[in-house]
């Protein structure tokens, strides 16, 4: 009786999990998605060197994010909107990058997917020089306050229910930013630095403008003090007068603090007026990515040129040659064979049809995706 009742002991014991190989790991998961297992090749990517993770808040390479529009009778998706394909970026310390491009280009759906909102399809990203490709949930709530956004939206964005005070003070709480019997005067400092007086600590959403109600969602983002915010088209809603508040206010901000932006915007000149560099995007993929002034003066993708032509100039006499895009944007869940932009691009060549252009850099700092250029 005493060895049956060992045995049993020892049969019902818990048996260790076997460790999977993360490259096993990552097949299955990419297969439970519906991703082919032959594109697997193009995931295996070089790391960042010591220096640019030195050098940079956020490192991306090679960033999909596919959405599932249609499945197979056990669930597995077969078709696909490819919001974001293949991107690669850098933002360097206290620097700004503007991301430009058409609705529906990508660019909201790119800024959440840094952010965690959105779970990565494949892709690399490095943060403060951490690799958080792989961090689930919990791991993200650990850098939450650091990586921050202010939404497009200032009237749906803010909860109706809590007071101006109850928004902002909420991260502080959670992410013990300063000990429970200073918030309040934490929160009131914020607020006055951001533009709002102090009597509006108890009020409520509905009772502000506009303008007023961004600057709330710039104290919430800043009030964990994070390093790396994305700026969600944050002045699309507001009136001129109003928008040159709001973005003077963000300047001087970074300034003081140190701030990484990602600023997302359809507004040309506003992307010249704050960003360092601009990354122009178009279909889920970025085109062309450089140093402001490079791209606004030496643009190198069609795209690009396309939509600079149609940024008004403020001289009457002066006539600029605009470049007029035919047909619209083509569908995401249904891209264009070869180069995304072939449909519409004037300088299009046979090439263009079958082959996707290489993304690769052409000048110091300056990375274009064209077959008018040198692809080796």
């Amino acid at each position: 009786m005493e060895e049956k009742t060992e045995n049993t002991q020892e049969s019902t014991s818990p048996v260790p999990p076997k460790k999977q190989n993360a490259f096993v790991t990552n097949a299955k998961k990419l297969f439970q998605a519906g991703i082919p297992r032959a594109s697997l090749q193009d995931y295996d990517k070089t790391p960042p060197t010591e220096e640019e993770l030195k050098e940079n808040i956020l490192i991306v390479n090679h960033l999909k994010k596919y959405f599932p529009v249609e499945t197979n009778l056990i669930g597995q998706p077969i078709r696909y909107l490819k919001a974001v394909d293949d991107v690669s970026l850098r933002i360097p310390y206290g620097k700004t990058l503007g991301i430009v491009g058409e609705s529906g280009c990508g660019k909201t759906t790119l800024g959440r997917t840094l952010l965690g909102l959105y779970g990565k399809t494949a892709g690399e990203v490095y943060f403060d020089g951490a690799d958080i490709t792989d961090f689930g949930e919990r791991q993200m709530n650990t850098i939450r306050k650091d990586m921050q956004v202010i939404f497009q939206d200032p009237y749906s964005s803010l909860s109706p229910r809590f007071t101006v005070g109850g928004i902002i003070s909420e991260g502080v709480a959670v992410h013990k930013i300063v000990p429970r019997d200073e918030i309040k005067d934490y929160v009131m400092a914020l607020m006055e630095r951001c533009g709002l007086q102090p009597q509006y600590y108890e009020r409520y959403p509905y009772e502000f403008s506009g303008g007023q109600r961004q600057r709330i969602c710039i104290a919430r983002a800043l009030a964990v003090k994070p390093k790396f915010v994305v700026c969600d088209e944050p002045v699309s809603a507001l009136d001129v007068s109003i928008q040159a508040q709001i973005l003077n206010l963000l300047r001087e901000l970074q300034t003081e603090m140190q701030l990484a932006y990602m600023f997302i915007s359809h507004d040309l000149s506003v992307v010249q007026h704050v960003s360092d560099s601009v990354g122009v995007m178009y279909l889920g993929s970025m085109v062309e990515c450089g140093p402001t002034d490079r791209i606004f003066e030496n643009p190198m993708h069609p795209y690009t040129k396309s939509l600079l032509s149609a940024v008004p100039v403020p001289d009457p006499r002066r006539k600029k040659d605009r470049i007029i895009l035919q047909g619209s944007i083509p569908s995401p869940a249904n891209p264009p064979s070869g180069c995304r932009f072939h449909t519409r691009c004037p300088a299009c060549m046979d090439i263009c049809k079958e082959q996707a252009p290489v993304y690769r850099e052409y000048e110091a700092g300056h990375s274009c995706a064209c077959h008018l250029y040198p692809q080796e």
